[in-house]
């Protein structure tokens, strides 16, 4: 097996791995040889290879920079500009020694001064002057200006994008090699236009000198002639001169060239492409703009006393230019239609797209098409208004966040229609009518009125739909009435109540425990994870809404779990002693602001039965009735609730509070509509008023 050394002398060396290796060598000869140029004289013909080699170069410079992508695809450029404007002011300076001592400086500055110029020298010296006026005043001094502005832009952008790198690279979007690779350049971008705003001096200088440089051959070459080689003064001016603007064209021309490349490369900050790409595809990109050439031009070419042809002619080339783009950018209609099913295929069946199909909206309300204007603003609706506040008021009235609530239109159901959904599933429907009122019977009605007999949705009571005509009269006549959006947000004002056990998810919990820990962060860390987790926090939470208990007060509830959860985790417990912690907020619930309450007990022998029956278990504790006592049980109580309602006084039944939470259990599924509140749950000062027992 050969030994590594000779595999690679085994390997073939081209002239590029050769000049790759030397790379630093060679550079640092060159550099030498720019400077030696400035002081030995050298000769005519290897000065005449050195000019060829100066445009040479520049052509490559410019070529280069219309064909890279980005400014730091040269970021050499800053370094190689130095270099070039060396090579080019000592061959200022070979040539001139040359024109001054022989009168001569080779073939490609005379072939300049004869033949580019026709060897007229004040031909010569205009263009020479020009030349420098355009690379000194326009394009110099243009990228200078842009050179200076990026490098400011630039170091004043560094610390923002620096954040987004920190920023994608802590949500894991990128790589820490991503980011090192972002930093870096972004760092390489300051330092290259920081570069090439002190590099572009050079050539500003570059024009200086050129312009120097000239005045003192043309004024030294007319000494020389005259004094030393013994011309005649028009002979000395017109061979000089000759000779100096030759070989100030030379060296404009690649000067030229390296100033163009400069200001294409400060200039190409939002590219994608290379120059030509980037031209093509923004200027070539709409036919209506050939189309308006094409008709300017075309007037211009019939206005008489301009030149038509030329005109002419540029019209008809725009009208090709923009009749081709027009035909290019025509597809059929098919091909559009076919496109649009397949990419509708295609991003139907992508794993995404079907994930997102299992999100479900945590409430929603689905009207019909002619319920629309209730949502619309333009038309006068404001249902979204409302909206927003039920939520303000459930958060006041219960501390309950209520998501948001999507709205849909369904063409499905009945126009007057709607239907209030939870976690996906139908929990409530009604219909209205809009152009009507909806006049409810309170008890007060003293005279009926006619209209479309129906019931109100939100507590079922009878009601009737009557036009606006008539609103009036329902009101003198005793009746509530109310508009059509009233009733909708009453209606889900009141499903929301009944289901804000169901709405408090963890989520949603988690959220209230972060509120009070931004007040309270000390209590939240004594309860959470320590001795609750959030699930059973909720749990909690849940029992209090199911009873219409507003846990707005989260503090207090929080301390009371701290207290009592070391002692037992079971929720429903742990909701009775939070129950008795909010005594005063359950009384005046219960009572309303009076001093009395109206109510029901249970007689101490079914609350002894209902303690001698309690179950438990690991999976919590339940009531075991016989289903004749419990008939029993319900009929009483179904009997002194009327007793209660026939004197005008809510549903309240009065326990003790070992009792309140199993008697609730046997009797929450048969009765809608009841408070069962413990004595514990009632402010000393308020007056019991014991309306009947319950009795088995």
């Amino acid at each position: 097996m050969p030994a590594p050394a000779d595999i690679l002398e085994s390997e073939p060396r081209t002239l590029g791995s050769i000049i790759q290796k030397y790379s630093d060598v060679i550079i640092a000869v060159t550099l030498v040889m720019i400077v030696i140029m400035m002081i030995i004289p050298l000769p005519t013909s290897l000065l005449d290879l050195l000019i060829c080699l100066n445009i040479t170069i520049a052509l490559v410079v410019i070529m280069s920079a219309i064909y890279n992508e980005e400014a730091l695809d040269l970021s050499v450029f800053p370094s190689l500009l130095l270099v070039t404007t060396l090579f080019r002011l000592a061959l200022n300076i070979s040539s001139t020694r040359l024109i001054l001592i022989n009168g001569y400086a080779g073939e490609v500055i005379t072939a300049f001064g004869n033949f580019v110029v026709g060897g007229n020298p004040v031909v010569g010296f205009i263009m020479f002057i020009i030349l420098v006026i355009i690379n000194f005043i326009v394009i110099t001094k243009g990228s200078e200006r842009v050179a200076e502005v990026s490098a400011r832009f630039t170091l004043d952008a560094m610390p923002g994008k620096q954040m987004a790198i920190d920023a994608d690279l802590n949500q894991g979007a990128i790589t820490d090699e991503e980011a090192k690779v972002r930093r870096t350049k972004i760092q390489r971008e300051a330092d290259f236009f920081g570069a090439m705003d002190g590099a572009s001096k050079f050539v500003k200088g570059d024009a200086i000198a050129a312009i120097i440089i000239m005045l003192i051959n043309i004024g030294g070459g007319f000494v020389i002639g005259m004094a030393q080689k013994d011309m005649d003064a028009a002979t000395a001016l017109q061979t000089y001169t000759l000779l100096t603007v030759g070989e100030g064209l030379v060296s404009q021309i690649p000067a030229l060239l390296i100033s163009t490349a400069t200001g294409i490369i400060v200039t190409r900050a939002a590219s994608e492409g290379n120059l030509g790409s980037d031209l093509v595809k923004q200027l070539f990109n709409n036919e209506r703009i050939f189309f308006i050439n094409t008709g300017v031009l075309f007037m211009l070419s019939i206005v008489p006393g301009l030149p038509g042809i030329p005109f002419a002619s540029l019209a008809l080339i725009c009208a090709f230019i923009g009749y081709s783009l027009h035909k290019k950018n025509i597809v059929p209609e098919e091909v559009k239609e076919e496109q649009a099913q397949a990419k509708e295929k295609t991003e139907a069946t992508r794993p995404e797209n079907i994930i997102s199909l299992l999100q479900v909206d945590p409430m929603e309300l689905e009207i019909g098409y002619s319920l629309i204007p209730l949502v619309d603003t333009g038309q006068g609706g404001d249902l979204l208004d409302r909206i927003v506040m039920i939520r303000r008021q459930c958060a006041l009235e219960l501390g309950l966040v209520v998501p948001t609530i999507r709205i849909r239109d369904n063409i499905q159901i009945k126009p007057n229609a709607y239907i209030i959904k939870l976690k996906g599933m139908e929990i409530a429907r009604g219909e209205l009518m809009l152009d009507h009122f909806l006049a409810m019977n309170s008890g007060t009605v003293f005279e009926e009125i006619p209209g479309i007999e129906t019931v109100e949705p939100a507590f079922g009571l009878p009601a009737l739909w009557i036009p606006e005509g008539q609103r009036e009269q329902a009101e003198l006549s005793g009746y509530t009435v109310v508009d059509a959006v009233s009733v909708l947000a009453t209606h889900l004002t009141e499903i929301i109540k009944q289901h804000a056990a169901e709405i408090l998810g963890r989520q949603e919990t988690q959220n209230l425990v972060d509120n009070l820990a931004k007040s309270n962060r000390g209590l939240v860390d004594e309860v959470v994870p320590e001795l609750l987790g959030i699930g059973e926090i909720q749990k909690v939470l849940a029992n209090l809404l199911s009873e219409r208990v507003s846990i707005r007060d989260m503090a207090t509830i929080m301390e009371v779990l701290a207290d009592y959860a070391r002692a037992t985790k079971d929720p429903e417990i742990l909701t009775e002693y939070v129950r008795h912690a909010m005594a005063r907020q359950i009384t005046h619930q219960v009572v309303q602001g009076g001093t009395t309450l109206p109510c029901v007990t249970l007689d101490p022998a079914l609350e002894n039965r209902i303690v001698g029956s309690i179950q438990r278990t690991d999976h919590g504790s339940y009531v075991s009735l016989d289903p004749d006592s419990m008939r029993r049980m319900i009929n009483s109580l179904n009997k002194e609730i009327e007793k209660l309602a026939n004197q005008g006084y809510p549903a309240i039944v009065l326990t003790s509070p070992a009792v309140r939470l199993y008697f609730r259990k046997l009797v929450e599924r048969s009765v809608q509509g009841l408070t069962i509140v413990s004595h514990a749950e009632i402010d000393q000062s308020i007056e019991i008023q014991i309306i009947g027992v319950i009795r088995i």
